[in-house]
Protein backbone atom coordinates (compact mmCIF):
# COMPACT_ATOMS: atom_id res chain seq x y z
CA UNK A 1 0.00 0.00 0.00
CA UNK A 2 0.84 3.54 -0.67
CA UNK A 3 1.37 5.46 1.98
CA UNK A 4 2.34 9.36 1.79
CA UNK A 5 5.29 10.62 3.51
CA UNK A 6 5.24 11.11 7.35
CA UNK A 7 4.63 14.73 7.18
CA UNK A 8 1.47 14.73 5.56
CA UNK A 9 -1.86 14.07 6.12
CA UNK A 10 -4.47 12.34 4.15
CA UNK A 11 -7.43 13.95 5.94
CA UNK A 12 -5.78 17.29 5.41
CA UNK A 13 -4.39 17.00 1.84
CA UNK A 14 -8.35 15.86 1.19
CA UNK A 15 -9.92 19.11 2.64
CA UNK A 16 -7.30 21.17 0.69
CA UNK A 17 -8.23 19.84 -2.34
CA UNK A 18 -11.61 19.75 -1.99
CA UNK A 19 -11.19 23.66 -1.10
CA UNK A 20 -8.72 24.35 -4.79
CA UNK A 21 -11.88 22.37 -6.70
CA UNK A 22 -14.65 24.59 -5.36
CA UNK A 23 -12.99 27.79 -5.66
CA UNK A 24 -11.64 26.35 -9.25
CA UNK A 25 -15.56 25.59 -10.15
CA UNK A 26 -16.15 29.37 -9.71
CA UNK A 27 -14.11 30.40 -11.66
CA UNK A 28 -15.23 27.88 -14.45
CA UNK A 29 -18.66 28.63 -13.92
CA UNK A 30 -17.61 32.88 -14.03
CA UNK A 31 -16.35 32.37 -17.51
CA UNK A 32 -18.79 30.20 -18.66
CA UNK A 33 -21.25 32.43 -18.33
CA UNK A 34 -19.42 34.98 -19.90
CA UNK A 35 -19.16 32.69 -22.76
CA UNK A 36 -23.20 32.82 -22.74
CA UNK A 37 -23.04 36.52 -23.07
CA UNK A 38 -20.73 36.35 -26.05
CA UNK A 39 -17.84 37.51 -24.23
CA UNK A 40 -14.46 36.84 -26.26
CA UNK A 41 -12.40 34.45 -23.49
CA UNK A 42 -10.56 32.19 -26.44
CA UNK A 43 -7.21 32.83 -27.05
CA UNK A 44 -5.04 30.18 -29.07
CA UNK A 45 -2.04 28.63 -28.74
CA UNK A 46 -2.10 26.72 -32.08
CA UNK A 47 -4.41 25.70 -35.28
CA UNK A 48 -7.74 24.77 -33.94
CA UNK A 49 -6.36 24.42 -30.48
CA UNK A 50 -7.90 26.82 -28.25
CA UNK A 51 -7.18 27.90 -24.56
CA UNK A 52 -9.53 29.90 -22.39
CA UNK A 53 -8.84 32.87 -19.47
CA UNK A 54 -10.44 30.52 -17.55
CA UNK A 55 -7.80 27.40 -18.41
CA UNK A 56 -5.10 30.20 -17.48
CA UNK A 57 -6.60 31.35 -14.16
CA UNK A 58 -7.81 28.07 -12.66
CA UNK A 59 -4.07 27.11 -13.84
CA UNK A 60 -2.64 30.05 -11.99
CA UNK A 61 -4.78 29.28 -8.76
CA UNK A 62 -4.37 25.87 -8.27
CA UNK A 63 -0.59 26.21 -8.62
CA UNK A 64 -0.43 28.83 -6.05
CA UNK A 65 -2.50 26.94 -3.98
CA UNK A 66 -0.57 24.27 -3.86
CA UNK A 67 2.44 25.79 -3.47
CA UNK A 68 0.70 27.61 -0.42
CA UNK A 69 -0.27 24.67 1.27
CA UNK A 70 2.81 23.16 0.59
CA UNK A 71 6.09 24.63 0.10
CA UNK A 72 8.44 22.81 2.19
CA UNK A 73 7.49 19.31 0.76
CA UNK A 74 9.13 17.47 -2.06
CA UNK A 75 7.33 17.13 -4.74
CA UNK A 76 6.82 19.11 -8.20
CA UNK A 77 4.13 20.33 -10.50
CA UNK A 78 3.02 19.17 -14.11
CA UNK A 79 0.36 21.28 -15.57
CA UNK A 80 -0.60 21.39 -19.23
CA UNK A 81 -0.37 25.32 -19.54
CA UNK A 82 2.91 25.06 -18.13
CA UNK A 83 4.25 22.85 -20.55
CA UNK A 84 2.38 24.83 -23.03
CA UNK A 85 4.44 27.38 -22.10
CA UNK A 86 7.69 25.03 -21.85
CA UNK A 87 7.78 21.97 -23.78
CA UNK A 88 10.96 20.61 -22.67
CA UNK A 89 9.89 20.58 -19.31
CA UNK A 90 10.05 16.98 -16.88
CA UNK A 91 9.12 15.99 -13.67
CA UNK A 92 11.14 13.89 -12.31
CA UNK A 93 10.01 13.63 -8.43
CA UNK A 94 8.80 10.87 -6.78
CA UNK A 95 5.45 12.82 -6.08
CA UNK A 96 4.27 15.16 -9.03
CA UNK A 97 1.19 16.89 -9.05
CA UNK A 98 -0.45 16.13 -13.03
CA UNK A 99 -2.86 19.54 -13.30
CA UNK A 100 -5.56 19.83 -16.16
CA UNK A 101 -7.08 22.81 -15.33
CA UNK A 102 -9.74 22.83 -18.28
CA UNK A 103 -10.11 19.44 -19.92
CA UNK A 104 -13.08 19.47 -22.91
CA UNK A 105 -11.91 23.42 -23.61
CA UNK A 106 -13.92 23.24 -26.88
CA UNK A 107 -17.05 21.61 -25.13
CA UNK A 108 -16.51 24.48 -22.34
CA UNK A 109 -16.68 27.37 -24.90
CA UNK A 110 -19.94 25.33 -27.13
CA UNK A 111 -21.81 25.58 -23.83
CA UNK A 112 -22.23 22.07 -23.43
CA UNK A 113 -21.39 21.61 -19.67
CA UNK A 114 -18.99 18.13 -20.76
CA UNK A 115 -15.81 20.11 -19.30
CA UNK A 116 -13.85 19.01 -15.89
CA UNK A 117 -10.67 19.95 -13.88
CA UNK A 118 -8.60 17.29 -13.46
CA UNK A 119 -6.04 17.05 -10.28
CA UNK A 120 -4.18 14.18 -9.45
CA UNK A 121 -0.99 13.65 -6.87
CA UNK A 122 1.08 10.72 -9.04
CA UNK A 123 4.11 8.56 -6.98
CA UNK A 124 6.84 7.12 -8.99
CA UNK A 125 4.63 7.93 -12.12
CA UNK A 126 1.23 6.30 -11.18
CA UNK A 127 -1.70 7.92 -10.31
CA UNK A 128 -2.33 7.99 -6.50
CA UNK A 129 -5.00 10.85 -4.79
CA UNK A 130 -7.46 11.93 -7.87
CA UNK A 131 -9.72 14.36 -8.06
CA UNK A 132 -12.14 15.12 -10.94
CA UNK A 133 -15.02 18.88 -10.88
CA UNK A 134 -17.05 18.27 -13.02
CA UNK A 135 -18.47 22.04 -12.30
CA UNK A 136 -22.29 22.12 -14.60
CA UNK A 137 -23.33 18.86 -12.76
CA UNK A 138 -22.61 20.22 -9.31
CA UNK A 139 -19.99 17.17 -8.80
CA UNK A 140 -16.71 16.61 -7.24
CA UNK A 141 -15.14 13.05 -7.61
CA UNK A 142 -12.30 12.07 -5.17
CA UNK A 143 -10.03 9.51 -4.31
CA UNK A 144 -7.93 8.62 -1.83
CA UNK A 145 -6.24 5.92 -3.00
CA UNK A 146 -8.42 3.72 -1.02
CA UNK A 147 -12.12 4.77 -1.71
CA UNK A 148 -13.60 7.20 -4.34
CA UNK A 149 -16.88 9.60 -3.42
CA UNK A 150 -18.72 12.20 -5.34
CA UNK A 151 -19.74 15.27 -3.17
CA UNK A 152 -22.01 17.84 -3.88
CA UNK A 153 -21.00 21.94 -3.10
CA UNK A 154 -23.13 21.78 -0.09
CA UNK A 155 -20.85 18.24 1.49
CA UNK A 156 -23.56 15.46 0.97
CA UNK A 157 -21.61 12.34 -0.33
CA UNK A 158 -22.16 9.42 -2.16
CA UNK A 159 -19.39 6.56 -2.16
CA UNK A 160 -19.40 4.52 -5.42
CA UNK A 161 -17.90 1.35 -6.14
CA UNK A 162 -18.26 -0.76 -9.98
CA UNK A 163 -19.40 -4.04 -9.84
CA UNK A 164 -21.00 -4.80 -13.22
CA UNK A 165 -19.92 -7.87 -15.03
CA UNK A 166 -20.55 -7.57 -18.80
CA UNK A 167 -19.89 -8.47 -22.46
CA UNK A 168 -18.18 -6.72 -24.79
CA UNK A 169 -21.92 -6.04 -27.00
CA UNK A 170 -23.75 -6.07 -23.95
CA UNK A 171 -21.03 -2.43 -23.22
CA UNK A 172 -22.72 1.37 -23.87
CA UNK A 173 -19.81 2.81 -24.58
CA UNK A 174 -19.26 6.54 -24.24
CA UNK A 175 -16.99 8.26 -27.14
CA UNK A 176 -15.39 11.68 -27.82
CA UNK A 177 -17.65 14.39 -29.30
CA UNK A 178 -14.99 16.72 -30.75
CA UNK A 179 -12.68 14.29 -31.97
CA UNK A 180 -13.73 12.47 -34.67
CA UNK A 181 -11.64 9.58 -35.52
CA UNK A 182 -12.30 7.48 -38.77
CA UNK A 183 -10.18 4.40 -37.24
CA UNK A 184 -12.23 4.53 -34.05
CA UNK A 185 -15.64 4.93 -35.57
CA UNK A 186 -14.91 1.54 -37.77
CA UNK A 187 -13.43 -0.03 -34.73
CA UNK A 188 -16.68 0.82 -32.91
CA UNK A 189 -19.23 -0.14 -35.77
CA UNK A 190 -17.49 -3.28 -35.81
CA UNK A 191 -17.84 -4.07 -32.21
CA UNK A 192 -21.54 -3.25 -32.23
CA UNK A 193 -21.43 -2.05 -28.74
CA UNK A 194 -25.50 -2.18 -26.97
CA UNK A 195 -25.46 1.87 -27.18
CA UNK A 196 -23.31 4.54 -28.03
CA UNK A 197 -23.53 7.98 -25.78
CA UNK A 198 -21.08 11.03 -26.93
CA UNK A 199 -20.03 14.19 -24.54
CA UNK A 200 -16.42 15.69 -23.91
CA UNK A 201 -14.01 15.21 -21.78
CA UNK A 202 -12.14 12.41 -20.32
CA UNK A 203 -12.86 12.83 -16.81
CA UNK A 204 -16.62 13.57 -17.63
CA UNK A 205 -16.55 10.17 -19.34
CA UNK A 206 -14.53 8.44 -16.41
CA UNK A 207 -17.51 9.85 -14.35
CA UNK A 208 -20.30 8.37 -16.22
CA UNK A 209 -18.60 4.96 -16.06
CA UNK A 210 -18.46 4.88 -12.49
CA UNK A 211 -22.05 6.62 -12.63
CA UNK A 212 -23.25 3.39 -14.40
CA UNK A 213 -24.07 5.44 -17.58
CA UNK A 214 -21.88 4.25 -19.49
CA UNK A 215 -18.94 0.67 -19.69
CA UNK A 216 -16.31 1.50 -21.72
CA UNK A 217 -14.27 4.21 -23.16
CA UNK A 218 -11.34 3.17 -26.10
CA UNK A 219 -9.06 6.13 -27.16
CA UNK A 220 -7.46 5.89 -30.23
CA UNK A 221 -4.55 7.30 -30.97
CA UNK A 222 -1.75 6.68 -33.79
CA UNK A 223 1.02 7.71 -36.03
CA UNK A 224 0.16 11.39 -37.12
CA UNK A 225 -2.90 11.80 -34.67
CA UNK A 226 -2.62 14.63 -31.92
CA UNK A 227 -2.35 12.29 -28.51
CA UNK A 228 -4.02 12.80 -25.12
CA UNK A 229 -1.18 13.86 -22.16
CA UNK A 230 -0.61 12.50 -18.83
CA UNK A 231 -2.92 15.50 -17.48
CA UNK A 232 -5.67 13.94 -19.73
CA UNK A 233 -5.62 10.69 -17.85
CA UNK A 234 -3.99 10.72 -14.30
CA UNK A 235 -6.83 11.81 -12.13
CA UNK A 236 -9.49 9.79 -13.99
CA UNK A 237 -7.71 6.94 -13.48
CA UNK A 238 -6.85 7.23 -10.08
CA UNK A 239 -10.83 7.73 -9.54
CA UNK A 240 -12.21 4.56 -11.95
CA UNK A 241 -9.02 2.01 -10.30
CA UNK A 242 -9.96 3.05 -6.92
CA UNK A 243 -14.07 2.10 -7.69
CA UNK A 244 -12.65 -1.04 -9.27
CA UNK A 245 -12.54 -0.03 -12.89
CA UNK A 246 -9.17 -0.68 -15.01
CA UNK A 247 -7.49 1.61 -17.33
CA UNK A 248 -4.63 0.31 -19.71
CA UNK A 249 -3.46 -0.10 -23.23
CA UNK A 250 -4.94 -2.57 -25.20
CA UNK A 251 -2.18 -5.52 -24.27
CA UNK A 252 -3.75 -4.98 -20.68
CA UNK A 253 -0.36 -2.99 -20.04
CA UNK A 254 -0.67 -0.08 -16.84
CA UNK A 255 -0.21 3.36 -18.57
CA UNK A 256 3.01 5.05 -18.47
CA UNK A 257 3.20 8.57 -17.22
CA UNK A 258 6.09 11.36 -17.39
CA UNK A 259 7.36 10.20 -20.75
CA UNK A 260 9.69 13.30 -22.15
CA UNK A 261 6.81 14.38 -24.04
CA UNK A 262 4.13 13.24 -21.88
CA UNK A 263 2.21 11.30 -24.79
CA UNK A 264 -0.43 8.73 -23.67
CA UNK A 265 -0.62 7.49 -27.57
CA UNK A 266 -1.78 3.92 -29.32
CA UNK A 267 -5.21 2.68 -28.14
CA UNK A 268 -5.98 3.02 -24.20
CA UNK A 269 -9.14 0.99 -22.81
CA UNK A 270 -10.74 1.82 -19.58
CA UNK A 271 -13.98 -0.34 -18.38
CA UNK A 272 -16.08 -0.62 -15.60
CA UNK A 273 -14.58 -4.04 -14.00
CA UNK A 274 -11.20 -4.73 -13.21
CA UNK A 275 -11.78 -8.62 -13.06
CA UNK A 276 -12.99 -8.50 -16.71
CA UNK A 277 -10.94 -6.00 -18.23
CA UNK A 278 -8.71 -8.43 -19.85
CA UNK A 279 -10.32 -10.27 -21.55
CA UNK A 280 -12.16 -7.57 -23.07
CA UNK A 281 -9.01 -5.96 -24.12
CA UNK A 282 -8.64 -9.09 -26.33
CA UNK A 283 -11.54 -9.34 -27.49
CA UNK A 284 -11.05 -5.94 -29.32
CA UNK A 285 -7.85 -6.75 -29.85
CA UNK A 286 -8.97 -9.87 -32.00
CA UNK A 287 -12.07 -7.66 -34.00
CA UNK A 288 -8.84 -5.36 -35.00
CA UNK A 289 -7.44 -8.02 -36.39
CA UNK A 290 -10.11 -10.30 -37.73
CA UNK A 291 -11.32 -7.26 -39.85
CA UNK A 292 -7.96 -5.60 -40.10
CA UNK A 293 -8.73 -2.47 -39.44
CA UNK A 294 -5.56 -1.12 -39.00
CA UNK A 295 -1.96 -2.23 -37.93
CA UNK A 296 -1.22 -2.76 -34.53
CA UNK A 297 2.68 -3.26 -34.50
Amino acid sequence: MIKLPNWTNINNIIDDLRNISWEASDILLHFSSLIKKNKNIVQFKGKNNPVTLADIRVNETIIQRINQKYSSFDWGILSEENVNADPNQNKNYEWLWVIDPLDGTKDFIQGTGDYAMHLALNYRNKPFLGVVLIPSKNELWLSDGEKVWVEKRNGQKEQKNLAQNKSLNEMTLVTSKNHSNKLLNNLIEKIQFKKKIVMGSIGCKIASIIRGESDIYISLSLKGDSFPKDWDFAAPEAILKTAGGRITNLENEELVYNKPNFNQSGIIVATNNNSTHKDICIQIKQIIKENNLFDLD
